[in-house]
């Protein structure tokens, strides 16, 4: 079966072996195993790679665009809170998913391990 593509992969949420099973059980939750294939998702380990990236793409994205709105209109403080906070968390909910879809995809095309020289 050949490997489905990792861009893919990130972007449909489906099996990195098949491309018809779904990867997740929840927003950024993997599901146990495709069900369509089998594969289990249990034994990659993206670890916390994505979170430490996305904190600072997102952090930067936001501070400046804040920063931006703040010297440009000058809008009250509320306006800032209503919506940069549901930006920040849509962004991050977002991004996690497909960064945390790329890298197990990456994992598997590569037969990356633990431990294994």
């Amino acid at each position: 079966m050949p490997a489905v593509a990792p861009l893919q992969v990130a972007i449909r949420g489906c099996c990195p072996r098949c491309g018809k099973g779904r990867l997740f059980a929840g927003p950024i939750s993997f599901a146990e195993r495709c069900t369509a294939c089998g594969l289990d998702f249990r034994a990659f380990n993206v670890g916390d790679g994505a979170a430490s990236f996305l904190i600072l793409i997102v952090g930067a994205v936001v501070t400046v665009l804040a920063i931006w709105l703040e010297l440009s209109q000058s809008p009250p403080w509320y306006v800032h809170v209503l919506l940069w906070g549901p930006l920040t968390l849509a962004l991050s909910l977002g991004l996690m998913r497909l960064s945390k879809g790329l890298l197990l995809a990456m994992e598997y095309r590569h037969d990356a391990g633990e431990g294994r020289l």
